[in-house]
């Protein structure tokens, strides 16, 4: 697991590296950057509220 850190780390840095030697490419991986986390915030919250619902629809009694 800490390997794919580090190779999350290494492509992370060169694409940084990349940008400061050219600032306009950055505007594409800022956009994607910010829909990643757009979506793994989404997920969570579905999966929160999936949860949720599933908790409460556990608990009635029939």
């Amino acid at each position: 697991m800490e390997n794919n850190w580090i190779a999350l780390w290494t492509a992370v840095k060169a694409r940084w590296e990349a940008l400061r030697r050219e600032p306009e490419a950055g505007y594409s991986t800022e956009t994607v950057l910010v829909t990643a986390l757009l979506v793994v915030a989404a997920l969570t919250i579905i999966a929160v509220l999936v949860a949720k619902v599933t908790a409460k629809a556990n608990g009635i009694n029939l």
